[in-house]
């Protein structure tokens, strides 16, 4: 078998095709211990002690242990297990996953999408690949009442929103629980230790977690793995300990009859103390959104052979040492340790505490990285911290802005009890928005009866709703804390992609008519100055306003002239060899062309290769070409990784301007052979126009930006008004410039003041 059958028998983007023809299935179940299941593999240090933490401390008996336990078991088994291990993981996006994964693929089934400038040559991407059987009468009334109903869409934005505020939420809240949870038990060994000293100790590993995130994951990523796996091993062998020293009929508890008696004895309180329970899941979310750096298969293999299995003995080693030391349970897992191997499995609880509050820093990074390249959060700093490692990045605004928060719910808290009322309404939140997204996917994507969507819906969501409603009953006692922070994150998600929305319909409006450039002759109706100019714009199509505005101030430009739209794709990835998308603008003789640079939602806008060589390159390659049969307009590679040259009839051509450049396209073209040797491909001579071309590289390169500050309109109602005026401008004023964000050479930049009046 082939590397690219391999991956497509393990589920693995295309991405991926190289790291997995190189390993197996279970090297990659290993690797994924230390990045996917740090989280909930900590979870057994505070589900008890928060569960148990309220009235129904009242009730400290052996049903009540056994309900619990019953619950976190048959939660984890339908929810971590059925749920996501078996059927969302099947509802990737080229391997990827999350809850943008799945708005993805319903934005490319049911023209959902919230991006604009998207072409139907979109579809041609090798990654935008969609299921072409035929739809359903289900499927398409569905795709039909979306399409005639903007609310809705506009709604849908808003819920997945809501996801995803949750979900940077949790980078929050899981630093602060876990590191406080496994610091605390070191006053069972000193008594006198005042809870003063345990939160600064806790606030410094913080500190030292967050300090460290510049480094890189890399650096330390193989450390992460063997802890938790010696984590896991640790709390199940001490799990079965437990039970044969101090309960064997704990396993009795598995029934789901506990469960009953458990609602029927403790009522009200015992729903209110559900809140605790759904921590046991705390993490099983990370299993779908992390799949992307490995694969179903590994991820399945994992937690199906070690993570479950291990966390289940845990839990009913902790109740049957619970069944005869009620006394304990605010303090029962360290309690229930053997003395010999308290201290080493106290030092492997806080290292793994560390790795899980790593592993949901790292998701966060990802996480706001996505919703800025779908025009959901303000530009931001994005670093790379591997060069062998994709995905791999650091955002400092964001790392210092988690920081921040995580010591004051630390400081301000100071109660792993009441932390975990918080962080168990962002993860079941987080858990209800995956389960209505798959509703619509299994209709609409899978096309599936909608009873199977109901029946996936109800089953999966009323458990979820079940651990909300209870959530909620904490709110005053610390689950307004995620509340407060998606609130904030979502106004400013949802006021950037607002105010971004208006502005690229103000460019619509107002851009200049392809005709009317065209009347002015090849001139443009101004001088034309050896140079090439790349004028930036948010428009695929048309001549934008920023143009009209330039020439209007300084009639002159530059010999060449390249229109460059950057924009995001509704897919995870973009190949290189599919990066750019190159046409001409207006006849030879005006010497103007389109670049459409293109990119996924996973993939970061800034490159490490030559961009303007490479942009240039590729205009020759389209000149030389485009007179062949090749339809319009050319992909062409923004990488260096092929080895087909342009050549020139004299080395004196070329030689000043280092365009001896190895590029590839994705262009059947055959010039000077087939499209198999396209790879060794020689154009010789070059055309006048390539000539003048080079010429103009060799006079410099000029980047002209819109800088831009948007208003609304006189006649715009006071919240219009107050999200453009106020939210809107302080956000645009203080986030990433655009040149800093594609990496503009300063020497090279002009820009052009512009107004948006929307």
């Amino acid at each position: 078998m082939n590397a690219p059958e391999q991956a497509s028998e393990l589920g693995i983007s295309q991405q991926n095709v190289k790291r997995v023809s190189s390993t197996t299935v279970l090297t990659l179940a290993y690797q994924s211990l230390g990045v996917v299941y740090g989280d909930i593999s900590t979870s057994p240090l505070y589900v008890y002690k928060t569960t148990f933490s309220g009235q129904l401390s009242l009730h400290e008996n052996d049903e009540e242990i056994f309900g619990v336990l019953s619950f976190i078991f048959w939660t984890m088994t339908l929810i971590a297990l059925f749920k996501y291990i078996f059927i969302v993981m099947s509802a990737n996006d080229n391997g990827e996953g999350g809850t943008f994964a799945l708005y993805s693929l319903l934005c490319r089934h049911a023209r959902l999408s919230i991006l604009p400038n998207q072409q139907d040559v979109d579809e041609k991407l090798s990654s935008y690949a969609k299921d072409r059987t035929v739809d359903s009468q289900q499927s398409l009334a569905l795709k039909s009442f979306l399409e005639k109903h903007p609310n809705f869409r506009t709604s849908l934005l808003i819920f997945v929103l809501l996801g995803t505020c949750m979900a940077i939420g949790d980078g929050i809240l899981t630093p602060s629980i876990s590191v406080l949870s496994a610091v605390s038990g070191v006053k069972l060994k000193i008594p006198e230790l005042h809870e003063n000293y345990v939160v600064i100790i806790s606030c410094v590993i913080l500190l030292g977690i967050f300090s460290l995130q510049h480094h890189g994951t890399h650096r330390v990523a193989f450390l992460f793995a063997p802890v938790v796996m010696a984590w896991l091993l640790c709390i199940c062998c001490i799990g079965i300990y437990n039970i044969f020293r101090w309960n064997t009929r704990i396993i009795n508890a598995l029934s789901p009859v506990y469960i009953l008696k458990f609602l029927r004895n403790t009522g009200t309180e015992g729903w209110v103390s559900l809140g605790g329970v759904v921590l046991s899941i705390t993490g099983v979310d990370a299993m779908f959104t992390d799949m992307g750096h490995f694969s179903p298969v590994s991820i399945r293999v994992a937690f199906t052979v070690l993570v479950y299995p291990s966390l289940i003995l845990a839990y009913m080693g902790e109740a049957a040492f619970l069944s005869k030391h009620h006394e304990d349970i605010q303090r029962s897992f360290y309690k229930a340790i053997p003395e010999p191997v308290f201290w080493p499995v106290f030092i492997v609880a806080t290292l793994a505490a560390v790795v899980g509050s790593q592993a949901v820093i790292s998701a966060t990074f990802s996480i706001v990285s996505q919703s800025s390249a779908l025009n959901c959060f303000p530009r931001v700093k994005i670093i790379h911290t591997s060069s062998k490692i994709y995905g791999q990045i650091y955002i400092p605004e964001v790392n210092w802005m988690l920081m921040f928060l995580s010591l004051a719910v630390t400081v301000g808290l100071r109660d792993t009890n009441m932390i975990g009322h918080a962080y168990g309404l962002a993860v079941t939140t987080v858990m209800f928005v995956t389960t209505c997204l798959m509703g619509l996917i299994i209709i609409i994507v899978w096309k599936r009866r909608i009873i199977d969507a109901i029946s996936f819906v109800v089953i999966f969501g009323s458990v979820e709703l079940l651990y909300i409603s209870s959530s909620i009953c904490k709110v005053p006692e610390g689950g307004w804390i995620p509340l407060a922070l998606s609130l904030i994150f979502m106004v400013v998600m949802y006021i950037w992609n607002y105010g971004t929305m208006k502005k690229h319909q103000f460019d619509i409006e107002n851009k200049v008519s392809i005709n009317r450039i065209i009347s002015l002759g090849p001139s443009l109706g101004m001088v034309r100055v050896p140079g090439i100019g790349l004028v930036y714009t948010n428009l695929v199509t048309g001549i934008p306003a920023i143009f009209g505005h330039f020439v209007t101030n300084l009639p002159a430009f530059h010999q060449v002239l390249v229109f460059v739209c950057v924009k995001s794709v509704q897919v995870p990835y973009v190949g290189e060899s599919e990066r750019l998308l190159l046409s001409r603008v207006g006849p030879k003789e005006y010497g103007m062309f389109r670049c459409i640079v293109r990119y996924g939602y996973k993939d970061l806008q800034q490159e490490n290769y030559n961009f303007e060589d490479s942009l240039v390159a590729g205009i020759l390659q389209f000149v030389e070409t485009e007179d062949s049969d090749c339809s319009k307009p050319v992909s062409i590679s923004s990488g260096e990784t092929g080895n087909q040259r342009i050549q020139a009839s004299s080395a004196q051509d070329l030689s000043s301007l280092d365009l001896y450049h190895e590029f590839s396209t994705q262009s059947q073209c055959d010039i000077g052979g087939t499209s198999s040797d396209i790879n060794h491909l020689e154009i010789f001579p070059l055309k006048d126009e390539t000539l003048r071309i080079l010429k103009a590289k060799e006079s410099g390169v000029a980047y002209i930006l819109g800088h831009s500050n948007a208003k609304a309109k006189k006649s715009s109602p006071f919240m219009k008004k107050l999200a453009i005026d106020v939210v809107y401008a302080f956000l645009n004023k203080n986030c990433r410039d655009p040149d800093d964000v594609l990496n503009v050479p300063h020497t090279s930049l002009l820009e052009v003041g512009m107004v948006y009046h929307i």
